[in-house]
């Protein structure tokens, strides 16, 4: 789940962001417990389910792996997921909506087991054979998002400062076309808490960021449009959506840095299939 930008003191939730080696394999379980509720999304998606059925989904799958979802550890959110369809970018509040063929459904999900927390995000565009042209212009909007994720997590791998990662997932935006990277909405540290310092962006800034050192967890989570960067915020007062209604995607994964190289939390290969074709190798966490 982003946070607001810039990065308020409200959303601090310890200052000492870098873990030890032990509280580092600590955090492997909520990230797979995130990783399974997104899973159990993605197979049960489908035109006419709504998007209430999905977050319930998402929570069983939690729940099945000895956690509960962070997301309800929000302040005046109740649910286990962020459900964006559309023009929506991120946290949409799960409900009545029936999904239908050729949506494209960001499901941002969270998970804390034994306190402490995962923090994950997958874009899905909903087949729909009547309308090929449609479902293929948002698949490459989706397809991008998530290809500056991985460019964005293979250049903390070797970065020395945490904002290459905000250049690295810009300059690849900007190499696919005309879209858009919202800059009200970032990523962030997680650990004991789902939102921690420090502040991750997903575009180019002045500052160099913390340093990239072992203990270093982020969850790192371009959010990108097919049209301008703008946003409004819903009735709800949580559904952020586009402004002149392009469509949206959001892609996000939550990365730890350690000894030997980086882990990959909510991906069950460590993030070694997104990783390869970028020469990066994640290597578990000891």
């Amino acid at each position: 789940m982003p946070v607001a930008s810039p990065f308020s003191p409200a959303d601090v939730a310890r200052k000492d962001f870098y873990k030890t080696p032990a509280e580092l394999r600590l955090m492997l379980a909520p990230g797979l417990a995130t990783l399974a509720s997104l899973e159990a999304v993605r197979a049960a998606i489908r035109p006419g389910i709504t998007t209430r059925q999905l977050n319930d989904i998402a929570d069983a799958a939690i729940r099945a792996h000895g956690g509960v979802s962070n997301f309800q550890m929000v302040p005046g959110y109740r649910h286990t997921v962020c459900s964006s369809v559309n023009d929506e970018v991120v946290h949409g509040i799960p409900g009545e909506r029936v999904i239908a063929a050729g949506d494209i459904v960001s499901i941002d999900s969270g998970a804390d087991v034994g306190g402490w927390s995962g923090d994950s995000a997958i874009t899905i565009v909903v087949p729909d054979p009547d309308r090929p042209e449609l479902v293929a212009e948002r698949q490459r909007l989706a397809d991008v998002t998530e290809a500056s994720m991985w460019r964005g997590i293979a250049r903390l791998a070797v970065a020395r400062h945490l904002n290459e990662v905000g250049a690295a997932i810009e300059e690849y935006v900007e190499s696919q076309g005309e879209y858009g990277i919202l800059t009200d909405y970032i990523g962030h540290g997680i650990g004991r808490s789902m939102h921690e310092e420090p502040p991750v962006f997903n575009y180019r800034v002045r500052a160099k960021g913390p340093d990239v050192k072992p203990g270093l967890v982020v969850a790192i989570e371009p959010m990108i449009t097919a049209g301008g960067i703008d946003t409004v915020v819903g009735d709800d007062e949580w559904t952020v959506s586009t402004a002149d209604g392009s469509m949206a995607a959001h892609w996000e994964h939550s990365v730890a840095v350690h000894r030997d190289g980086i882990w990959v939390l909510t991906a069950a290969d460590g993030g070694a299939a997104g990783l390869r074709a970028l020469g990066v190798t994640p290597v578990p966490i000891a």
